[in-house]
């Protein structure tokens, strides 16, 4: 349950630096707007299916939809911390 809820803080992190960053790297309001829509959306359905998938129960199940909901936007989060140490922002 330890290296779980570890997995689900450490994603939960590139979850929120992801959504931090994308103002600083996303033109407009609407485009940023859909952006983060789209990974909401995204990382509710697949932490949503590795929940029920894993067939776990309760405080582990929850733990399970968090991981599933933060490696979602671990390719988002390293693409734009990419970004940030090339030095480009939002066009």
């Amino acid at each position: 349950m330890l290296v779980t809820m570890l997995l689900a803080v450490v994603f939960l992190m590139a979850a929120g630096y992801a959504h931090y960053r994308l103002p600083l790297h996303t033109a407009g309001v609407a485009r940023l707007s859909v952006t983060r829509g789209v990974l909401i959306v995204v990382g509710i359905v697949f932490g949503y299916v590795n929940a029920t998938a894993s067939g776990s129960q309760g405080g582990l199940a929850l733990m399970m939809f968090l991981i599933g909901f933060g490696v979602v936007h671990v390719p988002a989060a390293v693409i734009l911390f990419l970004k940030h140490q090339r030095g480009t922002g939002a066009t």
